[in-house]
This record gives structure tokens, sequence and C-alpha cells, in this order.
């Protein structure tokens, strides 16, 4: 595949760079995943939760690109995400765009409690296959599960988008509660290093109440049924 030989080419040089203060400690794989989805969906809070396992509700909003870095072991192998938090709104959509080039994946993130932002999310997917690598991994994320008496999106409506639209996996989350956050992006890693030909150590014990696996992925769990885990 043109993309993992692009990516493997990309990994190969970035180690043997010399150190600068972006680059603060050694890694196996590099992997740089773009968070896009409407304004006010709680992005930002998931990556920060993402990055230091803490909540801070009032955020403002983004503007243009933010940007963090947390390395994942996994199976052994040291995993650097970049993670770029993108704003939502109109206005920053040019500079936004020029983020999803060089992206390995892409969460798309929807508010459960606000319809409108799950409407948006094949704008969204379009943007990524408009202005993205054609191998780009994408997962889907209903971000504030936890605001359940407010839930506008069926998580059942999630599965069906994520299935018709090629995407690995479609999850819950809540950054607030800290559920699915790190398995959203744990996910993404694995399917990443499958698709570098590294393979995956089974993680069957792992909770999959909250998340549909597509069957077309790569075998992330290691098991080679079809059969699609949603927990609906």
């Amino acid at each position: 595949m043109q993309w993992c030989r692009w990516a493997g080419s990309w990994r190969s040089h970035l180690p043997g760079q010399s150190a600068g203060p972006e680059i603060e400690d050694s890694f196996d794989f590099l992997f740089k995943i773009i968070l896009i989805g409407d304004s006010d969906v709680g992005k930002t809070c998931v990556v920060q939760r993402f990055k230091s396992g803490i909540f801070i509700e009032k955020q403002q909003n983004t503007i243009g690109v933010d940007f963090t870095v947390r390395t994942l072991d996994i199976d052994g192998k040291k995993i650097k995400m970049q993670v770029w938090d993108t704003a939502g709104q109109e206005r920053f959509r040019t500079i936004t765009q020029s983020y999803y080039r060089s992206a390995h994946g892409a969460m798309v993130a929807y508010d459960i409690s606000r319809r409108n932002t799950f409407e948006s999310v094949p704008h969204w997917i379009r943007e990524v296959e408009q202005y993205g690598a054609s191998s780009v991994v994408l997962i889907l994320i209903g971000n504030k599960s936890d605001l359940l008496d407010q839930r506008q999106v069926l998580f059942e409506d999630a599965c069906t988008l994520a299935e018709n639209n090629g995407v690995l996996a479609a999850l819950e989350t809540s950054a607030k509660e800290a559920q699915n956050v790190d398995t959203a992006f744990n996910l993404m890693a694995r399917e990443l290093l499958a698709r570098n030909g590294m393979p995956m150590v089974d993680e069957a014990s792992q909770d999959q109440s909250q998340f549909m696996l597509n069957n077309s992925s790569h075998p992330v769990y290691g098991t080679g049924s079809s059969d699609k885990k949603c927990g609906c």
C-alpha cells in the first residue's frame, strides 16, 4: 500500500533527526491524529482528558489548531500520538483543512445531546476524504455520554452511519467521566499499527459495551470474526 510505504518512510527518518524541543523521547512509531467536528462538542476536553487525565468544563473555543502529544506503550512498542485539536467554526475551515493532508487518522466528534452536531458528521467525513490521504483511519465518537437524560442521538444511528461510511469504529465517550477516551485513541493506534504490519495481541478482555467495530477493519483484537461488535 502506498500509505504504508509513505508512513514507514516518514517514521524511519523521524527518530534520526537531531533532538529538538519537540522531540523529547524515543519512539517506534509516530502517528498524526486530527480531531474534527462542530464547535462545542467537547473536542478540546477529549484531548485534555487523553493528554493529562483531567477535565475542565469551561473551555475557550479553539482558535485554528491546537497540538498535543502523548506516547502510548502498546505491546512493547512506544507509539507517539500527535493529536491536533481543530476549531469547528467555519471561519477557521481553511486553516484546519491544511492539517488533513499528513494525518494518519481522524476522529470525528459529535455531541450526543445535540442532534445537529451528529447531522454534520457526513460533512466532516467528506472533508477528510477530500483533503486527506485515501488511507486515513476514521473513528466516530459521540461525546458527552454522561448527558443521558438529554440524549438526542441513538447509538444505533451512529453505528449505522459508521458502517455506511467506512468508519473503523463508533464509540460514545465522556471526557467528564473519562469514559472510552483512552479506548478511542488506543483503538486508533492499534489499527494504524496493524496497517504498518505489526501483529496485534488479543485484547478480548477489553470492555466493548459502548463501541462498534467495523467488519472491514483490521483484526485489532486478534480475531478473524467478521461479526460487528455493536453495544447498542
